[in-house]
């Protein structure tokens, strides 16, 4: 089987061009502008089984992301696994926000919680080195993961297992980021998800049940003037500026992505009631 071949089994079985010839980089080891000059090269039957078995996998819908292993998010490659969700470019709004509200050369306590891969914690991590960075997350397998991105990229992320808050038992942050399953249980593009943990995409019912958790537990763990930053769906934030104002928060913001859309929603904790 050469190169060229390669792509033209991708294209019998619907795999996009760019998505084959991504897993031929993987594969070889080689950029895209190898891969380009020479389209005639044979790959050795080893290879040639490889590549057809990442073809058919990709045409069964498992995300590229798992087939080569990592995904990139700020500037970050990250590993990925089944056990966690593949980072998405939306959730660099979260981080952006995140950075906003914390001064470049501040010591301020950070947490993430349901940190998945640790995207969120690492990229906040990274850019405000000072701060002090802890993620949690309630599955063991999505903080190995998470741990071993930390190692990667010599960030000293302190990762804690537990659910949302439960973990953290008498601390207190000054700013709390969140990106929860919020998918509602019978939303039909779970269907196209199936690849991914389930349990990181939805909470079941109305999607809202990990917000509101969140929400509920925060008071007890922000700082006065502390921020909590949350992802949600697009038709979430009108509910979540109510479970926020509900909990005692100050007035609420929603900010949008560049398609337009709700994205993340959050507020400053004023006090201690």
């Amino acid at each position: 089987m050469t190169i060229t071949e390669a792509l033209q089994a991708a294209r019998a079985l619907g795999v996009a061009r760019l998505d084959a010839q991504w897993l031929l980089e993987h594969l070889l080891a080689r950029p895209r502008t190898w891969l380009l000059a020479h389209d005639d090269c044979e790959l050795t039957p080893a290879q040639a089984a490889q590549i057809r078995s990442l073809l058919a996998r990709r045409a069964a819908g498992q995300p590229l992301a798992y087939l080569v292993g990592e995904r990139e998010f700020r500037g970050l490659a990250l590993q990925v696994s089944p056990a966690v969700l593949v980072p998405r470019p939306e959730t660099e709004l979260l981080v952006e926000w995140a950075l906003e509200c914390l001064p470049a050369k501040a010591e301020a306590d950070v947490v993430d919680l349901g940190c998945g891969s640790g995207a969120i914690a690492l990229a906040v991590q990274r850019e405000r080195p000072l701060a002090r960075v802890t993620a949690s997350d309630a599955s063991a397998e999505a903080l190995a993961v998470a741990r071993a991105n930390a190692l990667r990229h010599g960030l000293a992320v302190l990762f804690v297992q537990g659910d949302w808050w439960a973990p953290l038992r008498g601390r207190r942050f000054a700013l709390a980021l969140c990106n929860p399953p919020y998918v509602a249980g019978d939303d039909p593009h779970l269907a196209a998800l199936a690849h991914e943990p389930r349990g990181a995409l939805t909470p079941e019912g109305d999607g809202l049940a990990a917000l509101r958790c969140v929400v509920q537990g925060a008071p007890a763990h922000l700082l006065p003037g502390a921020c909590l930053l949350l992802e949600h769906g697009h038709d979430q934030a009108a509910a979540v500026q109510q479970m926020l104002l509900g909990a005692g928060f100050a007035t609420p913001e929603t900010r949008h992505d560049l398609a337009g859309l709700a994205r993340c929603t959050g507020a400053r904790w004023p006090g201690a009631k």
